[in-house]
């Protein structure tokens, strides 16, 4: 089952420090959606990589995280 993680913060620049950063993690593109305009990121991950994922996206101060278990759609 997958989940999607969705992440907020509060800056520009860590919203990119944090795609960055799943990149380097392996973390392939198709996997993740970026809105510049809200600062978010949303992650689809298989829950077992969850914490990982989780981890990845704290280091970076996010104001709110947001998971959902379940069917996802791919971006």
């Amino acid at each position: 089952m997958n989940e999607t993680v969705t992440a907020t913060f509060a800056s520009p620049e860590a919203l990119k420090n944090a795609v960055n950063e799943l990149l380097g993690a392996g973390i392939p593109g198709e996997q993740f959606f970026v809105d510049k305009e809200q600062n978010l990121i949303k992650v689809i991950t298989p829950v077992q990589s969850d914490p990982e994922i989780l981890a990845l996206l704290n280091r970076h101060n996010p104001t709110k995280v947001a998971e959902k278990t379940g069917p996802v759609a791919k971006f």
